[in-house]
Parts: C-alpha cells; sequence; structure tokens
C-alpha cells in the first residue's frame, strides 16, 4: 500500500501532468485559455482575483522554499529551525487566509452567477473542488500544527520524500511515518496535478511575461492644429 501511494500513485500524476499537457497543447490550442467571465461580471472579481493570485503566489513560494531547499541549506545561513518554522508559520498563515478567502469569493461568485456557472466544465468543477482541499488542510497544518498545535518538523519527512520523487529514488517510508493530515494533503495536491491540464488551470503557463519587455504601441492622431488642412472624405484628385 505504501509503495502504491507514495511511488506509483506520484509517478502516475506527473506522467499525467506532462503528457497532458503536450497533448492539449497539440490538439486544443484554441482551448488553452482561462475561459475569462470578466465580462459577465466583474465588482466581485476586482476583490476574489487579486486575493487569490497573490495568495496562492505566497503560498507556492513557501512551499518551494520548504520543499525544494533542505533543511541544512537554511542552517549553513544562520536560520535556526525554530526562527524557520515560525516565519514560515506566520507567513503561510497570511497568505494561506488570502488564498481562502479569495479562492471561496471565487467559488461564489461563479455559482452564483449564472451566465458563468453554465459555463463551467466538469473538470473545471473538479478542479475547484481539489484545489479548495488541498489549501484547507494545508492551512490546517499551518494553524493546526505550526502555530497552535506540537508542529510537525515536515522537512524531516515530507519535504525529503518530494525530493526523492524527482531524483528517481523514492522513500516511500518517509511519508508513511507523516500525520494523516500531511499525507492526504500530499495525495490531493498530486491529483490536483494529473487533472490540471484538462482544467482552466493551464493558463499558469501562458502568462505574457513578454508583454514587460515588448516595445510601446506608438498611437498617432490626426493633427487638429489651427491652420492645418481638415482631411476630406473620398478620393482627391491627383497633384
Amino acid at each position: 500500500m505504501n509503495t502504491a501511494l507514495w511511488i506509483a500513485f506520484p509517478y502516475l500524476c506527473l506522467a499525467s501532468f506532462v503528457v497532458g499537457h503536450l497533448w492539449r497543447y497539440r490538439y486544443d490550442k484554441f482551448g488553452w485559455t482561462t475561459r475569462s467571465s470578466q465580462i459577465y461580471e466583474g465588482r466581485w472579481l476586482a476583490i476574489a482575483s487579486p486575493l487569490f493570485h497573490f495568495g496562492i503566489l505566497g503560498v507556492l513560494a513557501g512551499h518551494f522554499v520548504g520543499l525544494v531547499i533542505p533543511e541544512s541549506v537554511t542552517a549553513s545561513m544562520g536560520i535556526s529551525e525554530s526562527m524557520y518554522h515560525v516565519v514560515a508559520a506566520g507567513a503561510g498563515s497570511v497568505t494561506g487566509l488570502m488564498t481562502v478567502v479569495g479562492l471561496a469569493l471565487l467559488i461564489r461568485r461563479r455559482r452564483l452567477t449564472p451566465s458563468i456557472f453554465r459555463f463551467t466544465t466538469r473538470m473545471d468543477k473538479a478542479m475547484y473542488l481539489l484545489l479548495g482541499a488541498v489549501i484547507v488542510l494545508g492551512m490546517v497544518n499551518t494553524v493546526g500544527f505550526g502555530l497552535l498545535g506540537p508542529g510537525h518538523d515536515y522537512r524531516a519527512d515530507v519535504s525529503v520524500w518530494f525530493r526523492t520523487i524527482f531524483l528517481l529514488q523514492p522513500d516511500a517510508g518517509l511519508m508513511a511515518s507523516a500525520p494523516l493530515s500531511f499525507q492526504i494533503h500530499a495525495l490531493l495536491a498530486f491529483g490536483l496535478l494529473a487533472i490540471w491540464p484538462y482544467t482552466r488551470l493551464v493558463h499558469l503557463f501562458s502568462v505574457p511575461i513578454g508583454y514587460v519587455a515588448r516595445p510601446y504601441i506608438v498611437y498617432r492622431t490626426r493633427d487638429d492644429r489651427p491652420g492645418v488642412r481638415a482631411p476630406r472624405r473620398g478620393w482627391e484628385p491627383p497633384g
């Protein structure tokens, strides 16, 4: 069972993530979009979207530091274990709360606006359900264990297991000893990766980064200075 849950399942989900994106880009380029619904409702979107997107960026940054960067690296930088967990729990609580509120408002808006809900695909509904569960469980782990509970050094088991997956040396025993909420959080997160290519989340890989460096667009208007002949309609004789 441990081999199926902590080795086979993650690799199946990663395969679906990679192959699914290649398939969709090859056969559904016109569907590679957020399916923007701003035209139908903009008041709630203006509040919910920044909350969710800035919150999730902070959450992802925290996960990158916690899962990818080994504990020995932060220790060599003079960051003690207690200091790391205080900062991680504090920042994770703030960004997590932003994400939860933003996602709740986005789901509320989508569900209560008929013109938006009508065009929400089944895969997007499943994505919202999985994403919400992943975020809520992440908050349970951050607040329940990190702030209010006894604490758990996930960098000693969950983070090491995560890195071994990508190093092709998976160690199922590391996750088998982790708390149940951390285990469910990891399974749901990999499940979200599995359905990612078939939902509107593909727009993450279409961020218009090139806009930052593109040249300015020059707009020219008609010269309305005094004394300049007004334009005439139609064809003018040559000369």
